[in-house]
C-alpha cells in the first residue's frame, strides 16, 4: 500500500511545469530550481518564478498542479509551509546538490569585520559574533542590500556576491543541501 502511494505521488512530478521560488535572482534556491528543471529534461520548456519568500510564492501559485515550490531543508519555517497547507501542497520530489559557495562579503572600502551584516535567517550562525545582524529574506537580498551601503558586510553566496561588486572577506564553500520540490493543486475533495 505504502508503495503504491508513493509510486503515485511521484507520477505527478511529471506534471510540473513551472516552479516558483525565493528570489532575487542569485540564490541558492534559484540554481536548485533550475537544476531540477534541467534533471526532468525542461530545460527551456520549464519556467522558474522568483518571490520575496516562499510563503508569498504558495499564495500566488496557479493551483493546476503544473506549478511547484522549491524549498531547501534549512529555509526557516518550511515545516509550517508543509503542514498549514497539506491541502494544496504536497512534497513530490527532493535531491541534494551542493550550494555557490557561501561567503561573507563586504563592500569595496568596508573593513574586513564588518559591524554590520545583512544575512538570511537559515546563514545567520556564520555572521561574525561581534557583528550586529540584519536580517533579509534571502541570500540575494543581502547581497543587494550590502552594495547599497545598508550594511557593511553580508551572508551571501559568491554568485551574489560578484555580481553587485563585493569583494570575499571569508569563504565557507558549498554546503551540501537538500531541496525539495512541493507541487501545488487544488484542494482534494
Amino acid at each position: 500500500m505504502a508503495h503504491e502511494l508513493a509510486r503515485k505521488e511521484i507520477s505527478t512530478v511529471g506534471t510540473i511545469r513551472s516552479l516558483h521560488t525565493l528570489g532575487p535572482t542569485g540564490t541558492n534556491l534559484e540554481s536548485a530550481a533550475h537544476m531540477w528543471l534541467d534533471r526532468q529534461g525542461l530545460t527551456g520548456d520549464g519556467a522558474v518564478t522568483l518571490h520575496p519568500s516562499l510563503e508569498s510564492a504558495l499564495e500566488t501559485v496557479p493551483r493546476t498542479g503544473e506549478h511547484a515550490l522549491v524549498a531547501c531543508a534549512v529555509y526557516p519555517f518550511l515545516h509550517t509551509l508543509v503542514f498549514e497547507n497539506l491541502l494544496v501542497c504536497r512534497m513530490v520530489d527532493s535531491f541534494l546538490a551542493p550550494t555557490h559557495d557561501m561567503v561573507l562579503a563586504a563592500g569595496p572600502h568596508a573593513p574586513d569585520k564588518p559591524r554590520t551584516v545583512a544575512t538570511h535567517p537559515a546563514p545567520a550562525s556564520l555572521v561574525p559574533p561581534d557583528s550586529e545582524r540584519h536580517v533579509v529574506n534571502s541570500n540575494a537580498q543581502a547581497a543587494i542590500d550590502c552594495a547599497a551601503g545598508k550594511t557593511e558586510g553580508c551572508i551571501t553566496t559568491l554568485v551574489a556576491a560578484r555580481a553587485h561588486g563585493l569583494r570575499v572577506v571569508r569563504s565557507f564553500g558549498r554546503v551540501p543541501m537538500v531541496y525539495t520540490v512541493h507541487q501545488v493543486t487544488e484542494p482534494a475533495r
